[in-house]
């Protein structure tokens, strides 16, 4: 087992606990927002990820860092679970718990995030075509599309919705041709 798989493993079940927190105080959306929020934090600030994930650094100091950067933003209860993760020395997942929060909470919603490797940058309509055909293919109220530009597609684009992979790349088509010609 991977690194990033038992880290999403122990991350998991602090998703839950987050989400059933959320549910039961009726803040789904906001604990969402909050969330995002602080991930947005962490992901611009290479020194605060250190500083939690450091367990050298001090309990205190690390909660003291977390208050002061997220007492009047963040909901109480978001809080409070951060202070948990410290003192359970695992405010080092705190992005990959986050991260399943995102995907229980979607899935909770309905909502299909679906990753696309595309050769080159995708226009509104492009965009907007590709989650109308992602709702009919799924089935969801919503798409959440996660576009990143792969020049090593040549052409076309990678289609991630889970475990599913649609390949419309042209060296994909390029790859399969090879494979084909090379066994026969």
């Amino acid at each position: 087992m991977s690194n990033k798989d038992l880290s999403a493993k122990i991350a998991l079940p602090y998703a839950e606990a987050l989400l059933d927190i959320a549910q039961k105080e009726n803040l789904l959306n906001e604990f969402t927002q909050n969330l995002s929020s602080i991930s947005v934090v962490l992901s611009g600030s290479g020194e605060l990820k250190e500083l939690l994930s450091n367990p050298i650094v001090d309990i205190l100091l690390k909660k003291e860092t977390i208050k002061k950067l997220f007492e009047d933003q963040v909901n109480d209860s978001i809080l409070n679970f951060l202070f948990v993760l410290i003192d359970r020395r695992r405010i080092a997942l705190l992005d990959i718990i986050i991260e399943k929060y995102l995907e229980l909470t979607y899935r909770l919603q309905s909502v299909v995030i679906a990753e696309v490797s595309s050769a080159i940058d995708l226009n509104s309509l492009q965009t907007e075509g590709l989650i109308k055909q992602i709702k009919l293919i799924t089935r969801s109220n919503e798409v959440k599309l996660v576009v990143d530009k792969n020049p090593s597609l040549i052409g076309g684009f990678i289609i991630k919705i889970g475990s599913k992979i649609i390949d419309a790349s042209l060296s994909g088509k390029l790859n399969k041709i090879s494979l084909y010609l090379s066994t026969n």
